[in-house]
């Protein structure tokens, strides 16, 4: 007798195996939401509660009396005064401040420190993070805090005056802690009647339709050629992977400089045979005379890979750790398979003298400058010293940021510097970078820029150059070959410094 076939039963899962799992996929989701609170509530909170966009800190900052900002002196650099409704606003103690005090404007916001440290400054995160976890149940839960900064008002006025009407920046630092004594961009503003709501929209106004960009802060955002400032890059890759040494030299140098030296079907060009005759240049030379066609061939010994690398390990291709937001330095604009990201042979033998597509913050040059008077050591780069209100102080203590060199290769760049400045053909180039009774090492540098507009004028230095205490970098718009106009005002900041100015 024929039928239907049976029915085929398929395997099912008993009631309890299915609550198992669905207990299992609760707890493992509760587990990442209680992860995840934990970890914006705990570990990221004091990052977010001090951030200049959190809710908290916007309404702090339009009605918390923010607390005062000063130099490593103690002298006032911004502070809150009242307007006629009774309501905080800033004042500011000069215009040398604007590019890095900045302002806090309750129409445009903030810039500068104002903004970076906003948090702090308005009382949203205390001096001591322990009262952070306390802080929601005080009855006055504000603690404005006071920033010290290592910034010196003489010297910053001093740099902002010597760069004058003109457009540039001066960065000044001390290479053995990191600490910025100087962070000077012009043309300044009155960052005062910015924060003032009497004046504050028609003055902010002006600045943004304003074509020397006054806004913008030249010595941490501004991307410059480098020009010959950029050999001191060359020159640590070079020494220290070992392509040339101190008396390395090229056969091909002299000639070139005649007739230029052929890379590719590109010839590079150099100013300085009349000089240096028909001698081979050694490294300390090249140096004194700055020559292209030295560099040019130290770059291609040395290769793309390696110069890539070492301008990494200084700091170009990403923000630098500091307090403000940085531009990104950078060697090329990369995608080419040359090496390093370089396109071919010429373009890593002009980026090699500061060239082709490079470019720089001058914060950047001061910082490669640091790692070598700091024997090849770089300490991280900050502003403030110190945080303090009612609920006590916090310290920033100097920090080890990388070493980049030897001290070996150090000391053989920091003896070449010195011949750039004290050098019988050297000072030529670098006239009035000299401080009498003091040793200085430095280098400047001419930025080609096409066109016909005169070049960049550069200088980086640091002195003494046998116990270096203070590192500058100089850079003027147009201002001359040769370091023609940056020299001499390195030069005058130097001797300021030395003589105790601000120290």
């Amino acid at each position: 007798m024929s039928g239907r076939p049976a029915a085929t039963r398929r395997p099912g899962r008993s009631v309890g195996s299915t609550l198992t799992g669905l207990g299992v996929a609760l707890s493992l989701a509760f587990g990442a939401i209680a992860a995840g609170a934990g970890y914006w509530q705990v570990l990221r909170s004091s990052e977010l509660a001090s951030a200049a966009d959190d809710a908290a800190v916007i309404a702090a900052a339009r009605q918390v009396v923010r607390g005062p900002i000063s130099d490593r002196a103690g002298t006032p650099l911004a502070w809150s005064d009242r307007d006629a409704n009774g309501e905080p606003f800033r004042v500011y103690a000069s215009r040398s401040l604007s590019g890095v005090i900045g302002y806090a404007s309750q129409l445009w916001g903030s810039a500068g420190l104002e903004r970076a440290y906003d948090g702090q400054i308005s009382g949203v995160v205390p001096a001591d993070p322990l009262r952070e976890l306390l802080r929601k149940f005080e009855a006055v839960p504000s603690d404005p805090q006071a920033l010290q900064t290592a910034l010196s008002l003489p010297l910053q006025e001093a740099a902002v005056g010597q760069l004058g009407a003109g457009r540039g920046a001066i960065v000044m630092l001390d290479p053995r802690t990191g600490e910025v004594i100087v962070l000077a961009s012009t043309p300044v503003f009155d960052a005062s009647s910015v924060a003032d709501p009497a004046t504050s929209r028609g003055t902010f106004e002006a600045l943004r339709s304003d074509d020397s960009q006054p806004l913008l802060p030249r010595a941490t955002q501004g991307l410059y050629v480098p020009g010959s400032v950029f050999k001191l890059v060359t020159a640590i890759a070079a020494l220290e992977s070992g392509a040339i040494s101190p008396v390395t030299s090229f056969a091909e140098q002299p000639a070139a400089e005649r007739d230029g030296l052929l890379v590719s079907g590109f010839r590079v060009r150099d100013g300085h045979h009349a000089a240096t005759g028909s001698r081979a240049l050694t490294f300390p030379e090249a140096v004194e005379v700055s020559c292209n066609i030295y560099f040019a061939l130290a770059g291609l010994e040395t290769g793309g890979d390696a110069l890539a690398a070492t301008a990494d390990e200084l700091g170009f291709g990403a923000p630098l750790p500091f307090d403000l937001p940085t531009e990104t330095s950078q060697l090329t604009n990369g995608g080419g398979d040359f090496g390093g990201g370089f396109a071919d042979a010429v373009e890593l033998a002009n980026a090699a003298y500061g060239q082709a597509e490079t470019l720089v913050t001058p914060l950047q040059m001061a910082i490669v400058t640091a790692a070598i008077a700091n024997d090849g050591l770089i300490m991280a780069p900050h502003l403030v010293r110190s945080f303090s209100g009612r609920s006590g102080a916090t310290r920033v203590e100097p920090e080890t940021w990388r070493r980049v060199m030897s001290s070996r290769v150090a000391a053989e760049i920091t003896a070449a510097m010195v011949r750039a400045v004290e050098g019988e053909l050297g000072r030529h180039f670098t006239s009035g970078a000299q401080v009498p009774g003091v040793h200085v090492a430095g280098k400047s540098g001419t930025a080609e820029i096409g066109g016909t507009a005169a070049p960049h004028s550069w200088f980086v230095g640091f002195a003494p150059a046998n116990d270096p205490e203070v590192v500058i970098a100089v850079v003027v718009e147009h201002g001359g070959s040769g370091g023609e106009l940056a020299a001499p005002i390195a030069g005058r900041l130097l001797r300021l410094f030395l003589d105790g100015v601000g120290g």
